[in-house]
């Protein structure tokens, strides 16, 4: 009974997983649109800090978190708001009778996601890398490919949270994406090291996993990468785990609400709409 449960799941993830990844493959306009597009603001910031005639380590800076916003970007629209727009095109009955956990539909999509998003995000970093001249000194591959998996999965987890919480306040799922888009670029340090905030800015922003996420991967890309760390990589890493944890058990909580939710009043938000 166990193992007909899992492979159900798994199924369910791999068929979630399946459209994105092909779809991204059959419409290559949105390669390039998501890999120029981003450019063009790392490009901004690049040339003001050469205009400050500022450290060559922040330029790099602004292009790895140039590369970094693809994810971001794709968490708040491609997860977050994702039952949100399913439930407008008439797919979210579907998702609800399936003999599926709720949490695997969403890992599916986050999975396709994350690697069509991974090769959107590479391929800005080299070609920003290559247009301003960034040399990269990776000191730890082993602790940069675990500083990676443990951003991708607290950062998804916050979107399977999220989308949930969508769910429950309805039509404003357009309207937070639009809200917190620009201002976590601001608090998590996309294009500087957080810890120029000041510390208490920095541990509040850290609770977006993607703050303590980028502040590793400078200490990893860049030898100056430490001087400028919020936090050291070892502690980052055990907070990145932490969040990992807690964000899956919150969704795990949002999601089963939202179900009982619709059992209870036959209605999955927190008002009439």
């Amino acid at each position: 009974m166990t193992d007909g449960w899992v492979i159900k799941n798994l199924r369910a993830i791999k068929g979630r997983a399946y459209p994105r990844v092909i779809g991204a493959i059959r419409e290559p306009s949105w390669v390039f649109f998501e890999v120029v597009l981003p450019l063009f603001t790392v490009a901004a910031f690049a040339y003001v800090y050469q205009f400050m005639d500022a450290r060559e380590e922040l330029i790099g800076y602004v292009v790895l978190g140039g590369a970094m916003t693809a994810f971001w970007l794709n968490v708040l629209w491609s997860m977050a708001a994702q039952f949100y727009w399913e439930k407008e095109t008439g797919n979210l009955q579907l998702y609800m009778i399936a003999p599926t956990s709720r949490m695997s539909i969403l890992a599916g999509m986050a999975l396709g996601g994350m690697l069509s998003t991974t090769v959107n995000a590479a391929s800005t970093l080299v070609i920003g890398a290559f247009i301003f001249n960034i040399a990269f000194d990776v000191v730890d591959p082993l602790m940069l490919i675990a500083i990676f998996l443990a951003t991708m999965v607290a950062l998804y987890g916050m979107g399977m949270m999220f989308a949930s919480l969508y769910m429950l306040f309805g039509r404003e799922a357009h309207h937070l994406s639009n809200l917190l888009t620009d201002p976590v670029y601001l608090a998590s340090g996309f294009y500087f090291p957080v810890k120029f905030l000041g510390a208490a800015v920095a541990a509040g922003a850290s609770v977006i996993p993607i703050t303590l996420g980028l502040d590793a991967l400078r200490q990893l890309f860049f030898t100056a990468g430490a001087e400028d760390a919020f936090l050291s990589l070892e502690a980052e890493l055990a907070l990145l785990v932490g969040l990992c944890a807690l964000f899956m058990v919150l969704a795990h909580y949002s999601l089963r609400y939202m179900e009982y939710l619709g059992k209870a009043t036959g209605r999955l938000t927190l008002r009439w709409q």
